[in-house]
């Protein structure tokens, strides 16, 4: 026979699943729409989770869909404009990859390699260091929450139109936006830690004629085996690509010096 305690707990539990489910019911109607056809349940959960706890108030329809996952564009309960970024679990032969960029972190020194634990761990990765990038200054879309392969973060753009990346959008003066992205990774560097190992024209955003660095999952600390190698692989792309514009680059050693804080001007 069951204390009066446990009946009265048991009757919470009941109204609460019963409240859940009907709010799962409404929101499927719109939102979930968008997603179900996608992501299996436990993402589902998990968006619903981060309805639940205001996080997301709707969301609104995808605005890039690549082999990694899909981002959506999305709003606050209060109406800010969110980028929400879901990445596949079942389906992710990307994966295979991810271990190297996360070997030798500190933050992440028990990491199950199911491939769903592994998925999970990028997501939280992306988000610390999104933190880290935007406690050093760095001009990237602020980090919200996440939860298990969701990523919330600010959206760079306006009325669900994002910025458009670099490689879509030549800046009005290329040799001032090469000079503030190299002001950008030096931020990164000396003052994040990190060392982006993938930047390119595809991840840097032009914004208000600004660079904005976003994509940073596979981002490494710079005490990482692989930040040395990694550091000279983005000075390589970005000077190539601004190359092309037809700015005078700097010399890549120089770059890299300067990017790690040795030097206080950049010639």
């Amino acid at each position: 026979m069951s204390d009066p305690e446990s009946i009265e707990r048991e009757a919470d539990a009941i109204e609460r699943r019963y409240e859940e489910e009907s709010l799962m019911l409404d929101k499927r109607s719109e939102e979930f729409k968008v997603i179900e056809e996608v992501f299996d349940r436990l993402t589902l959960e998990g968006v619903y989770k981060l309805m639940h706890r205001k996080t997301i108030g709707r969301i609104h329809g995808v605005i890039k869909a690549g082999k990694e996952g899909r981002i959506y564009w999305g709003t606050s309960p209060e109406g800010a404009e969110l980028a929400i970024k879901i990445y596949y679990t079942a389906t992710a032969d990307f994966r295979r990859g991810m271990m190297k960029y996360i070997e030798g972190d500190p933050r992440f020194r028990r990491v199950r390699r199911d491939p769903r634990s592994i998925i999970y761990t990028w997501t939280q990765k992306e988000f610390k260091n999104l933190q880290l990038a935007e406690e050093a200054g760095v001009n990237s879309p602020r980090p919200i929450a996440f939860y298990r392969n969701i990523l919330v973060m600010s959206f760079i753009g306006r009325d669900g139109v994002p910025a458009p990346l670099l490689r879509e959008a030549t800046p009005a003066d290329p040799e001032a936006f090469y000079r503030q992205l190299l002001q950008q990774m030096r931020l990164l560097y000396t003052g994040a830690r990190l060392v982006h190992g993938d930047l390119s024209e595809y991840n840097i955003m032009v914004w208000e004629e600004a660079p904005v660095i976003f994509d940073i999952s596979q981002a490494v600390l710079t005490a990482h085996p692989m930040s040395d190698a990694l550091v000279r692989r983005d000075i390589y792309n970005v000077n190539t690509y601004f190359r092309r514009l037809g700015v005078e680059v700097v010399d890549a050693e120089k770059v890299e010096l300067w990017v790690k804080g040795g030097a206080e001007d950049l010639h």
